[in-house]
């Protein structure tokens, strides 16, 4: 069995990992800081490749992402409006801890569940 230490070994200090998950452990957020990796992306577009996710949620999801300053929102004056979602230097930081879980999602993922 795992003491606190254990935990303070990960962690510089407690909570950190709390705070993380706070921030990308909703459901769909992976995925769309995924999407947004290969540049910026209009709400459709996100709507389109996050297969499955309602546009309230998305909505939602990028919302919070943009509160805690890890996309920015940026809307342009045109006919139709256009408004597109991209990662900012702290969510790019996010991406090596996207890629561990893939790389685990790879190693002891089993599509027979």
């Amino acid at each position: 069995m795992k003491t606190k230490s254990s935990a303070k070994a990960i962690e510089p200090r407690a909570g950190c990992i709390a705070s993380a998950m706070e921030i990308i452990g909703n459901k769909w957020t992976a995925l769309i800081l995924r999407d947004l990796y290969a540049g910026p992306r209009r709400f459709t577009e996100l709507e389109k490749s996050v297969t499955g996710i309602n546009p309230r949620t998305l909505s939602q999801r990028l919302d919070d992402l943009e509160k805690h300053a890890i996309i920015t929102k940026q809307s342009f004056c045109e006919v139709p409006p256009r408004t597109e979602y991209a990662l900012t230097k702290k969510g790019e930081a996010l991406m090596p801890v996207l890629r561990q879980m893939a790389e685990w999602g790879t190693r002891y993922y089993s599509a027979a569940k």
